[in-house]
């Protein structure tokens, strides 16, 4: 990592010795994982466990004529089998946002992969040969795959008695929202362009792949509730959309986070949650599930697969004039977090620059493809890949360089989003895009040595398909602005809980909160605020559950900025509480406790001259401080549904990526050489968890770019490829080099100046790559991910 640079946040109270703010202290469950000694959720136990498994649909749209559990029943083993007549109360619906989603399908299947029936059973086996004996007859309906389709004339309505709060505004039901944003006079805007550059773009919808399968263990209490163990990204959203279901008060269903295995965005919805929750009421026994890889295919949303119509103007000194764009997003068969998505599409969709004049429109459709929801980016990764590639189209029809065309009309703090809320804190956009240019290239022909080619660095790798033959090299640039936490009046708050007091002769802080740690690394931030603000050294994290207030969801890249604003609140009342004992204790012997700013620092409390008044354990010595504490960051709002004018945001983040490749173009094969980020992080709380977050999150963009997509048949909406067989993700032999600069430009209304960092290095990736690709070959190659056929003209089966 180069060496930070820029204005960094002074921590002007605290302990400032190992441990602390801005230190790489290690990971506390690091060990664990790399030695595989880590439990998931998967992994949990319980004695006279039952093993629960979902029967799922193999049509995408139908009608359910019958459904006949008798044989399953009947199996040796089984303790129960439930269809949607079994649920339990009226409340048969969940949702994030718009309860639409069926516990069990009733009436008819809306999607392939639909859960329409649970079993439980005393081994996992005998729950699968249960479930394939339901026999389920439906009877099939035409599918709604695209927007030709769901919006055309006499079109069968995915949901026929849409009654949510959505639905007043669009104008076909078969549409989950729009959001227009419209600034200016963009016809006028027009006139005025010397250049005006239009593109159709097409972004494949891709999986969240993340390492470890739904999974969890449910046990019933002995006071009617239930237990839930769960991998999850929310806690207490889920609790929320739990609870009414299985006909329990939120205080009978307890839920403590398990060990999560990647989330991406991915376990924001439910999966197995309520139907773990069902079949261990049902029978009064834990029940685990744990869902294999197929199954996990179809028991999360995906990314928004997306349509993308972009036309930019420029004058001929290069200023942009106007931008008219149209996004249809497809969110599949039920809401999820669509409704948001479109917002964020719409709202960033003319990208980290300065346009006047914009005419912009996002839709997302309902069809009878998978549920699409959030990933890692959030409706900000289309829109980027479709105006960085309008970007290099204008800068190569006016003859300018494509980095200096970008920084010619690079946004900056005080700039006007087109919904017109200003940018107001560092948007060092121009800047980034500098250092990423000025970065060292890697060297040209690295597969050349003395003994021959190395075929890993070669398109193709160890298939050993060239040994340099057809390869060209090319470079690509692309930046890219994601907002950072929740939006559009959304009450997006944390709650943090932490106590301190003597163990052992020894000052203790423990830190409660209900945040998901889902790999983030939030554990280790939460340990190195509480140290920072209260001068000890030993720092336990509490499990997270719901017997403390929510922390939201471990997306939006919010978590540290939401949750660590949480901490460090309550840390900062407990500290006030811990000086007033002292003041009780020992203020007759000094009066500096009475009189002087105090800091506690290194265990020990001082003076703001540095005079040790009392060690730490001293003070506390017989006494424990525990104090809740809530943070919210200012309020945002709605934006207008005719206009899109309206301060939707609260934070942004800004990276810039440049992609070098190298292309076999007879085979269509691409090996990406390196992928250089610069980004502004705030302030690096940890500097070496910043770097792993900005190269996973460029790889992942690598994997959108080239190889990553799932596919579905436009006949029958059924998914094609649903395992890692066919669905091909990055592996360290596909990973580039990836150097990373690290500006630290401070954000004065986030705790320490930080800024959420964890998804704009997906923008910009993917998009640096496609540029590097079209460098290389000359191809215009408006879709994503780029396959073999693309680069070499040959058209291969989908299947």
């Amino acid at each position: 990592m180069a060496s930070p640079s820029g204005t960094p946040t002074k921590i002007t109270q605290g302990y400032r010795a190992k441990g602390g703010i801005g230190e790489s202290t290690l990971r506390p469950d690091g060990t664990l994982k790399v030695t595989g000694e880590f439990a998931y959720s998967s992994d949990m136990w319980h004695e006279d466990m039952l093993w629960g498994q979902i029967l799922r649909s193999t049509v995408a749209h139908a009608e359910i004529v019958s459904i006949d559990t008798g044989e399953a029943l009947a199996m040796p083993g089984v303790y129960a089998v439930l269809t949607y007549d079994d649920l339990p109360t009226d409340v048969k619906n969940y949702g994030l946002e718009i309860q639409d989603t069926p516990v069990l399908a009733h009436g008819k299947v809306r999607h392939h992969g639909e859960p329409v029936a649970l079993v439980a059973a005393d081994h996992p086996e005998t729950a699968r040969r249960a479930a394939a004996k339901i026999k389920v007859d439906y009877r099939e309906l035409p599918v709604i795959t695209d927007e030709a389709s769901a919006t055309a004339p006499g079109a069968l309505l995915v949901h026929e008695n849409r009654d949510d709060h959505h639905a007043g505004h669009v104008p076909h039901p078969n549409i989950v929202h729009r959001q227009p944003i419209v600034r200016g006079d963009v016809a006028a805007a027009r006139e005025r362009a010397d250049v005006i550059v239009t593109g159709e773009y097409t972004f494949g919808m891709q999986d969240q792949a993340f390492l470890g399968p739904e999974s969890g263990l449910a046990v019933p209490e002995e006071d009617g509730g239930v237990h839930l163990y769960i991998a999850t990204q929310w806690l207490h959203s889920d609790l929320r959309q739990i609870a009414p279901v299985l006909g329990l008060p939120e205080d009978k269903v307890r839920m403590t986070l398990s060990g999560v295995g990647g989330a991406f965005g991915g376990r924001e919805d439910l999966s197995m949650q309520i139907h773990a929750c069902l079949l261990a009421l049902r029978t009064g026994k834990p029940v685990k599930i744990v869902y294999n890889r197929f199954e996990s295919f179809f028991g999360h949303v995906h990314r928004h697969p997306a349509k993308l119509h972009y036309e930019h103007g420029a004058t001929k000194d290069g200023k942009l004039t106007h931008l008219k764009c149209r996004i249809v997003l497809d969110g599949g068969a039920y809401a999820s977090a669509s409704p948001a998505v479109v917002g964020n599409a719409s709202s960033l969709s003319v990208g980290p620059y300065v346009v006047e004049d914009v005419d912009i429109e996002a839709i997302a459709l309902y069809t009878n493809n998978p549920p699409c929801g959030a990933m890692r980016g959030f409706g900000a990764v289309q829109a980027c890949f479709a105006y960085e590639a309008q970007m290099d189209k204008l800068a190569a029809k006016l003859g300018m360089d494509p980095v200096e065309f970008r920084r010619l009309n690079a946004m900056e703090q005080g700039t006007l989003l087109p919904t017109g809320q200003p940018v107001d804190s560092p948007a060092p956009v121009a800047e980034l895009l500098r250092r990423v240019k000025a970065m060292p290239m890697p060297p040209e022909r690295q597969w050349e040595s003395s003994e021959g080619a190395d075929v890993r660095q070669l398109p193709g790798g160890l298939s050993n398909t060239t040994h340099g033959e057809g390869v060209v090299r090319g470079v690509g640039y692309a930046v890219g602005i994601k907002n950072v936490g929740f939006s559009e009046g959304f009450d997006d708050y944390s709650t943090a809980k932490v106590r301190m007091e003597v163990v052992a002769g020894e000052p203790v802080a423990t830190v409660h909160t209900a945040m998901a740690e889902v790999g983030q690394g939030g554990v280790t931030v939460h340990a190195q605020i509480a140290r920072t603000e209260l001068g000890v050294t030993q720092v336990t994290i509490h499990p997270a559950d719901t017997q403390v207030g929510s922390a939201g969801s471990t997306s939006a890249s919010r978590q540290t900025y939401v949750t660590g604003g949480a901490v460090k609140n309550s840390c900062e009342l407990v500290r006030e509480k811990v000086l007033e004992i002292g003041r009780r204790k020992f203020g007759s012997y000094h009066p500096a406790w009475a009189t002087a700013e105090l800091l506690l620092e290194g265990g020990k409390v001082v003076t703001d001259g540095g005079e040790v008044l009392s060690d730490l354990a001293d003070v506390l010595e017989g006494e424990t401080v525990e104090v809740e504490a809530e943070w919210r960051h200012r309020p945002t709002e709605p934006f207008d549904l005719r206009t899109g004018q309206g301060n939707g945001h609260v934070q942004y983040s800004f990276a810039a990526h440049r992609a070098v490749v190298e292309v076999d173009t007879e085979l269509g094969l691409v090996k990406v050489i390196e992928l250089a980020c610069a980004q502004d992080v705030g302030k690096a709380l940890n500097p070496l968890s910043v770097l792993g977050q900005i190269q996973g999150g460029t790889t992942q963009g690598l994997g959108v770019a080239v190889m990553e997509e799932i596919v579905v048949d436009p006949k029958t909406a059924k998914v094609k490829n649903p395992s890692f067989t066919d669905y091909l993700i990055p592996t360290i032999l596909d990973t580039p080099t990836i150097p990373v600069d690290v500006l630290e430009l401070a954000d004065e209304h986030a705790p320490y100046g930080l800024r959420g960092i964890g998804e704009a290095p997906t923008l910009s990736s993917t998009p640096a790559v496609l540029a590097a690709i079209r460098n290389a070959t000359g191809l215009e190659l408006n879709r994503t991910p780029v396959r073999p056929e693309h680069l070499t003209g040959t058209q291969l089966s989908e299947g």
